[in-house]
């Protein structure tokens, strides 16, 4: 390793990282693994019946748990990132490499269910918390590429049983020239479905590199002109390393069951749950559809708003503009992949009333959302003034304010919540007029659905078409034998191609 400074921050963190053992790892977190791989799958096979899926099956297919463990995780990612299906932690898009590397690599690297339930939870603890440690800035959640990087490394060296020092060579390698994204790019186009997928391949290389012994820089994260001082608005730096083995931000995993952006969750589910008290025939019958949500998902559907075209709109801002989700919801239902290709996305009469749904910012939800630990309260707790050099629209209350308001970091993330809900209000033409109200989406971290979130992953595979022994076997992943492992994972990625 060569460097300037002593990376102790990442250093430590690499340390921990590589020597974490399953026998470490509380039940309760081990269990939440197991959701998350669940998960996991889910969104790549969900994604794969889509026209996008399809699209990128052709592009890097066949997708095969035998083939070419480097080609299925770049591919595996590109599909898991498509759609808005991914499971998030504080803080970060973590799955797309956290699991989609062991899982492509299970197979070469003969990971029994515990081993796999080990990497996955040594690549969520360090991407977390290097993500944690810049989120005040522009690049949080899709926005940042340096997630993926983390967790690939991790992952795929906890794998091969390599030591921190290959480690610490692979994040400074691959964190060289970490990605960046740009809005425009990411919201009006393609480009997003590549957003993890390539940080992935440059993570594998990267990791293929310092086995073969080049070396990176040991401090390349919190160097005062590396990662964080460059990726974060206000950079938390100790965060890299603050309570291995005693916080673990994978307890702080949102599972994630609807194709639209996590601050739409709530909306959705009030639209559905709207439609069904109100069994509007057509969108002409509803005169309007007023939302209060906290100021960062207007921040955020507002983004997505300024490329909506339509039915030609892009997938990416599709997925995060409030309008034609909620219109959907309210016109069918409910929200699915279906619905984000023709015909649905066709339909004239979801653009009409997509037009009519109006959100605005409610101080209440705002400062639930804000002040919740994902996505970005506990990182405010740790900054305290240091949060005020942060440039952002998002919290809705002043700065100075929320800082007194916060209280001091959580102890552990026991008791972690995303509180990302809405008050909508539909009126009717007819007279008739009815509210809904969510603190946040079912399968949040800290909703009361949470607590049963086995049986959420296990309905989100299912509907993928996956047979129920699969899900069964992948439900005791703790037992499993490498063999039965990838059996298993031959039977769930094995798609129509």
């Amino acid at each position: 390793m060569s460097g300037e400074g002593d990376g102790g921050l990442t250093r430590a963190l690499a340390q921990w990282t590589a020597g974490l053992r399953y026998d470490d790892i509380p039940a309760r977190v081990g269990s939440v693994v197991t959701s998350q791989v669940v998960s996991h799958l889910a969104a790549v096979r969900a994604t794969a019946a889509h026209p996008v899926g399809r699209t990128l099956l052709a592009a890097f297919g066949p997708l095969d748990a035998d083939g070419d463990p480097a080609r299925t995780a770049h591919l595996t990612a590109a599909l898991s990132s498509s759609l808005y299906l991914e499971d998030t932690l504080y803080a970060g898009h973590v799955s797309h490499a956290a699991v989609g590397v062991p899982v492509a690599y299970q197979k070469r690297q003969a990971l029994s269910g515990r081993a796999l339930i080990t990497a996955v939870t040594a690549a969520n603890e360090a991407a977390a918390r290097v993500t944690a440690a810049g989120t005040l800035g522009p690049f949080r959640g899709q926005w940042a590429g340096h997630t993926h990087l983390v967790a690939a490394c991790a992952a795929l060296l906890h794998g091969e049983g390599a030591d921190a020092g290959k480690l610490l060579n692979a994040w400074g390698l691959a964190l060289a020239a970490p990605p960046r994204a740009l809005r425009p790019a990411v919201l009006a186009s393609d480009a997003k479905v590549l957003s993890a997928a390539a940080p992935v391949r440059t993570a594998i290389d990267a990791c293929a590199a310092a086995l073969a012994g080049l070396t990176g820089r040991d401090d390349v994260i919190e160097h005062p002109e590396g990662l964080l001082a460059v990726f974060s608005g206000a950079a938390v730096p100790e965060l890299v390393a603050y309570g291995l083995g005693e916080r673990w931000h994978t307890e702080t995993l949102s599972f994630k069951l609807l194709p639209a952006g996590v601050h739409l969750d709530a909306l959705v589910e009030c639209a559905a749950e709207l439609h069904r008290r109100l069994r509007p025939d057509g969108s002409a019958g509803i005169a309007s559809v007023d939302v209060a949500v906290p100021r960062m998902t207007m921040v955020m559907s507002g983004h997505a708003d300024r490329y909506v075209r339509g039915a030609a709109t892009s997938l990416p801002a599709l997925n995060l503009s409030a309008g034609y989700n909620v219109a959907t919801a309210l016109l069918t239902g409910g929200l699915t992949v279906a619905d984000l290709a023709p015909p649905g996305l066709a339909e004239e009469g979801r653009w009409e009333l997509a037009k009519r749904v109006r959100l605005y910012a409610d101080e209440e939800l705002s400062r639930l959302g804000v002040m919740s630990t994902a996505p970005v309260g506990e990182t405010l707790r740790h900054a305290g003034p240091r949060a005020l050099e942060w440039k952002t629209e998002l919290p809705g209350i002043p700065m100075e304010k929320l800082l007194d308001e916060l209280g001091p970091p959580a102890a552990s993330f026991g008791e972690a919540t995303k509180m990302l809900g809405c008050r909508m209000t539909v009126r009717m033409r007819d007279g008739r007029e009815e509210t809904c109200e969510l603190a946040a989406g079912t399968g949040a971290v800290g909703s009361d659905s949470w607590q049963n979130h086995p049986a959420l992953v296990r309905g989100k595979l299912l509907r993928t078409g996956v047979d129920e022994a699969a899900a069964d076997a992948l439900a005791r992943l703790e037992e499993l034998t490498a063999r039965e492992l990838a059996e298993v994972l031959r039977q769930v990625l094995r798609l129509e191609q």
